[in-house]
């Protein structure tokens, strides 16, 4: 199939994979290495907290937050609640590891998790954990997740991974209201390292505790100190140091080679913010009157693909079928309600949410990147209104 309209194109270019063989060519170390201290010092620097860790992926970065969070004693009652809405590896992990993860609804107008739901079961079942989607690179009700975590004293986990440059009206970037939030860099999201992702945090336990967990469970990543006080506390002599293992790690680590990407890709995470910006905007204008999306207030979405509801599956086929016509690529609304997949209703049974279905009956993206022009956006909303 020819597709004039793909839903996302590669955001490596011709001149980083030239800058990427010259270095090749100097027979750098590839493993990880001080460009991965430098990549994340840098994104650390550019979402605006104190520590970043960078790994091999998205899902890893969601598997390494909740793994850091229950070492470091912050779900003692194995509970956690998880959104509907968002993609497998937000909620999987809590399963891998053998938490009660306890399922709620949608917000219509963010999209992300519905707040008085989280709520209800917060006083229902008290977890001790809460992982929130920022749907789609739309900013969540950050003051009232800020609120509820205050009064129920939760471990607060942000899956920013299709989020990447987005922005409270203050300006504060998504990535800073959670106790840990997460990253991906694959194709198709608003920058890529091949594969790749990214754990920020401003607490210092939690960040020694994903330094450990990514790199097999041993301590040769921490600093002086911190590796010295575990080492006292352990009775550890000094010639087994490189080598000890503090907790029971993975191995999640990425390389040299996608940092040194990464490091290129910073750089042009401001253009294509605002780019991808003007055009969901742009979307938002044509569609306004006809078709139901999320609101964002005065907060700065930067999306990966744009997201429409349609008025019911049978729309959505209709609408579907003129894009395939007309060569522009589309697919479902993320993956609709995850409550209604195999992986969930085998263990516990069927989750059913208004806002869920109707984005899992009626959902479905059009393209967004930077190089999409306003002229081929009002075609592809000409398409979706005939």
């Amino acid at each position: 199939m020819n597709i004039k309209y793909p839903l996302a194109k590669e955001t490596i270019n011709e001149e980083d994979i030239d800058a990427l063989c010259d270095w090749l060519k100097s027979y750098p170390r590839l493993t990880k290495g001080n460009l991965t201290w430098e990549v994340e010092d840098e994104w650390s620097t550019y979402i605006g907290t104190r520590r970043a860790v960078f790994n091999n992926s998205g899902s890893s970065a969601n598997l390494l937050m909740v793994y850091a969070a229950m070492m470091a004693g912050r779900i003692k009652n194995k509970k956690i609640a998880v959104p509907a809405v968002g993609w497998v590896t937000t909620i999987s992990p809590a399963i891998q590891l053998g938490l009660t993860p306890i399922m709620v609804g949608t917000d219509p107008t963010t999209y992300g998790m519905d707040l008085d739901q989280l709520e209800e079961v917060c006083k229902k079942e008290n977890p001790d954990a809460v992982i929130f989607v920022q749907v789609l690179g739309v900013p969540h009700h950050r003051e009232r997740l800020l609120e509820l975590k205050e009064k129920y004293g939760f471990c607060l986990l942000e899956d920013a991974c299709a989020a990447l440059g987005a922005e409270y009206a203050d300006g504060d970037k998504v990535g800073t209201v959670g106790d840990m939030s997460s990253f991906s860099f694959y194709f198709g999201h608003q920058l890529s390292t091949i594969e790749g992702g990214m754990v920020n945090t401003d607490d210092e336990e939690l960040y020694e505790t994903l330094l450990m967990l990514r790199s097999h469970g041993w301590g040769k990543d921490l600093s002086k100190e911190a590796y010295q006080k575990l080492a006292d506390e352990h009775s550890v002599d000094d010639f087994h140091k490189p080598f000890t293992f503090f907790v029971p790690g993975l191995n999640l680590r990425s390389t040299d080679l996608q940092a040194f990407l990464g490091l290129r890709q910073i750089k042009k995470a401001d253009w294509v913010s605002r780019r991808r910006n003007q055009n969901h905007l742009h979307y938002a204008e044509n569609l306004k009157d006809q078709f139901q999306f999320q609101k964002w207030g005065n907060n700065i979405p930067v999306s990966i693909s744009f997201g429409i509801l349609s008025e019911n599956t049978e729309h959505r086929k209709e609408i579907v079928s003129r894009l395939v016509k007309n060569d522009i690529e589309t697919r479902i609304f993320s993956a609709g309600n995850l409550g209604r997949h195999p992986f969930w209703t085998k263990l516990y049974g069927e989750f059913s949410d208004p806002m869920s279905d109707k984005i899992h009956s009626s959902g479905f993206f059009v393209p967004n990147y930077p190089e999409l022009t306003f002229e081929e956006i009002d075609f592809i909303c000409q398409v979706i209104k005939e």
